[in-house]
């Protein structure tokens, strides 16, 4: 009876390993797809990586108000970018030229600058500034708690940055790359 079983195992185990060879000379579609998913994840880890451990210092969504915050969050940075660049590249350029080079005179949130003052120049290479802002451009970025509130004072006018500031030409709002200006007091 051993012998018997041996015997069926052998088999059993021959003709498995010899599926699996067979199966390891086509491409898997959902498997290729998986690891190009995999693939595009890691990209975009690399640029919340570099953005949570460099920056989050002072944009930290994980404040518990408005009032214990250094820089604005992310969520605000993104809201106005993307209302002054409208394409990736440029969103991308944009926040990358900031970041190497933050000037008050360049300044898309007036309001941020009123409170929190410039920005220190980061020593961060190109390439992961890249990432970084590649990485905002193309997800959501995480938003604190108490940001919804904060942007419905901002708009009845409770707020800090509700558009009561001057900009240099006398106009209410902010100055966008393009010449427009907004009322919401960027």
């Amino acid at each position: 009876m051993n012998k018997k079983v041996i015997l069926l195992v052998s088999v059993v185990a021959l003709f498995t390993s010899c599926n699996q060879t067979k199966k390891e000379g086509f491409v898997n579609i959902a498997e290729a797809n998986n690891n190009l998913a995999l693939l595009t994840n890691k990209k975009l880890n690399d640029g919340y990586t570099i953005m949570k451990n460099n920056c989050y210092v002072c944009h930290n969504p994980n404040t518990t108000s408005h009032d214990d915050i250094i820089a604005p969050p992310f969520k605000a940075v993104k809201m106005h970018y993307t209302r002054a660049y409208d394409n990736k590249e440029d969103f991308v350029d944009a926040i990358v030229n900031w970041v190497q080079n933050p000037d008050e005179e360049k300044a898309l949130m007036h309001g941020a600058v009123r409170r929190f003052k410039v920005m220190p120049q980061l020593p961060l290479p190109k390439k992961d500034l890249e990432k970084i802002a590649t990485y905002i451009y193309e997800n959501d970025v995480d938003e604190p708690e108490w940001m919804d509130d904060h942007m419905k004072e901002k708009q009845m006018g409770n707020g800090e940055g509700k558009g009561n500031g001057m900009m240099k030409n006398g106009k209410k709002g902010c100055n966008h790359k393009d010449g427009k200006s907004c009322s919401n007091g960027c």
